[in-house]
């Protein structure tokens, strides 16, 4: 079995499904922001505060290079981000099957408007957040299409085993 690949927007479920996909299959999980603040010993958030944005992109773009150098199956979760960058893009056909959760803005603003999550969110951080939720998936959501295999469409009644049901129905596993 080829490596499954998360994508999606902050708040689409990448990283509750991964974990709970991880389980299930007994596949190791690789959450992409956690690789990254383990090996830079920052949070993101602080990250782009000292670095900025696009350090924070070149650091995204080194974990999918180490990733494709990895032996074995792994669930990946991916930063919200990295699909924007093309050569993202390539690295990710190159690892793996991408599955991108389509999530709709009023379920993210629903997500993303709890406290602990849009506090830990650099890219939301000072800015309306329905304004800014439509705005970058207007902007990411041809990136998103372009790196996915598979497009699963996630509404507000699936739950987590809802949507792991999808994506094994979906990948034949």
């Amino acid at each position: 079995m080829k490596n499954l690949i998360l994508e999606g927007f902050m708040g689409c479920g990448k990283t509750s499904v991964a974990e709970a996909l991880s389980k299930e299959l007994g596949i190791p999980l690789y959450d992409t922001d956690t690789g990254i603040e383990e090996r830079s010993g920052l949070s993101i958030s602080e990250i782009f505060e000292r670095f900025g944005e696009e350090a924070f992109r070149d650091m995204e773009t080194d974990e999918l290079k180490k990733l494709t150098g990895d032996e074995g199956c792994k669930i990946i979760s991916l930063g919200g981000g990295v699909p924007v960058r093309e050569e993202n893009r390539m690295l990710l056909k190159k690892l793996g099957r991408v599955i991108y959760l389509k999530a709709p803005a009023d379920l993210l603003f629903e997500r993303l408007s709890k406290k602990e999550e849009g506090d830990s969110r650099p890219m939301l951080k000072d800015h309306d957040l329905m304004g800014r939720i439509k705005s970058l998936l207007k902007d990411r959501e041809g990136a998103y299409l372009a790196a996915a295999d598979l497009t699963l469409a996630v509404s507000p009644d699936m739950s987590v085993e809802d949507v792991v049901f999808a994506v094994r129905k979906a990948c034949g596993i």
